[in-house]
């Protein structure tokens, strides 16, 4: 006990250890302001691109496929390691050595950059991935300006980046806690979770300094509503899971039947992809483009008219800008996905009232995609202020998973990171 005290006095009035603690601390503002950007920078892109296909709803046909393949090239040229969703990349960087072929600050910028490009070229891409891509690098960057101790071990700083990350982005602190913990190491230590969350606060806090107290989707109205909640619990649950891994396996199995053609000729998929993409947002009059928040938003407050179609047209967007092989992630498209299939069910099969089947149904969908049960439930419970419906989320998102596992046994983040980690460990 008395060791303890003085190795914590020492560490007190250390030199080093507060060019540590400042180094740590100036990495998680940092990827709090740089998430707070990207935020701005991606809800830009996605207007300007809906005001060009509002003047002209041919032009993206010929613009989409075409950015598609620029931005292909500017990865495979400048920012290699950048694409996808980044969470796999992430997760594949706990266990590589060469921990800079997948993060740097490098490859931070070229997600950024390229994510915006993809979104103001009309692809159905989300920034919440990408986040922890980011986080992830900016900490692991940092950590070469200062000489860590155990603790603080490269492991904890890409954990906490992507945390950060989770938690910037969707103005969710406790989700990336949980986040960091249940999908990105599920095997992480103890003395790690300080860590995290020292990260996740400081992050969490500089972006609700500049961006205010918000809720992502506005608050929904969603409340329990006798045994029918209980009905549209088991039914989102097993629709929406099983449909959101039926998605999952659609981009596992994709990836790989597509890798040899990605590698011999990107251009060429980029454009299919792109032209694909594109004729599925020209049918949806658009609404499949961009991150989905604007739609999700608009299904959650029965602002927007119902669309039986969206969930179908956003699943496809989705899945043809992923394959496409351009920096994006699903987070959002997915949660929006999830929205629409969950309108779709209550209007359907009205067991429970319609806010209820559409928050169910999101939280469903976006878990059968995921399969990290409580990463989903706590997102979906703090971005739309729902502890009302605690057991009733839990309870979805259980279901969901169970269902998802059925059709898709492997997780999804975790069967993309043994990509990343393959491919670095044959160079």
């Amino acid at each position: 006990m008395r060791k303890h005290i003085r190795r914590s006095r020492r560490s007190l009035f250390s030199i080093r250890a507060w060019k540590i603690r400042l180094v740590f601390w100036l990495g998680a503002v940092l990827v709090g302001l740089v998430c707070v950007l990207f935020a701005e920078l991606a809800e830009k892109a996605n207007h300007l691109f809906l005001m060009m296909a509002a003047y002209n709803p041919y032009l993206p046909l010929i613009i989409t496929p075409t950015a598609l393949m620029l931005i292909t090239w500017l990865t495979i040229r400048f920012f290699p390691g950048s694409q996808g969703s980044g969470i796999p990349q992430a997760i594949a960087a706990l266990e590589l050595r060469k921990k800079s072929a997948v993060l740097s600050m490098k490859i931070a910028i070229g997600k950024v950059l390229l994510t915006v490009m993809g979104l103001a070229a009309g692809a159905s891409i989300g920034r919440e991935g990408p986040s922890v891509h980011i986080g992830a690098s900016i900490m692991h960057a940092l950590s070469k300006l200062a000489r860590f101790p155990a603790h603080y071990h490269e492991k904890g700083l890409i954990l906490a980046g992507g945390a950060a990350g989770v938690a910037a982005a969707f103005n969710t602190p406790l989700a990336g806690i949980v986040f960091a913990i249940e999908e990105m190491n599920r095997n992480a230590e103890g003395r790690l979770n300080g860590l995290i969350t020292i990260g996740v606060v400081m992050a969490g806090v500089t972006a609700m300094a500049i961006q205010g107290n918000y809720v992502y989707f506005g608050q929904s109205d969603a409340q329990l509503a006798g045994a029918e909640t209980w009905y549209a619990v088991v039914l989102c649950g097993v629709i929406g899971g099983a449909l959101g891994g039926l998605f999952a396996n659609a981009l596992i199995y994709g990836s790989r039947w597509l890798k040899p053609f990605a590698g011999s000729k990107p251009m060429v998929l980029a454009f299919i992809a792109g032209l694909s993409l594109a004729i599925v947002a020209f049918i949806s009059d658009y609404s499949a483009s961009g991150t989905g928040y604007i739609e999700a938003r608009g299904i959650m407050t029965g602002s927007s008219e119902f669309d039986p179609w969206y969930p179908i047209n956003k699943m496809l967007a989705t899945l043809a800008s992923y394959l496409s092989g351009i920096p994006g992630g699903i987070f959002a498209p997915s949660l929006a996905t999830g929205a629409g299939i969950g309108a779709d069910l209550g209007h359907w099969l009205p067991v429970a009232p319609l806010s209820t089947m559409i928050l169910l149904g999101m939280l469903a969908y976006f878990c059968g995609v995921v399969q990290a049960p409580l990463t989903a439930f706590v997102i979906v419970m703090e971005m739309t202020a729902t502890s009302d419906m605690t057991l009733a989320l839990i309870a979805t998102a259980f279901i969901a998973r169970g269902a998802s596992h059925l059709v898709c046994p492997r997780p999804l983040y975790r069967s993309l990171a043994e990509a990343f980690l393959g491919q670095n460990n044959a160079r």
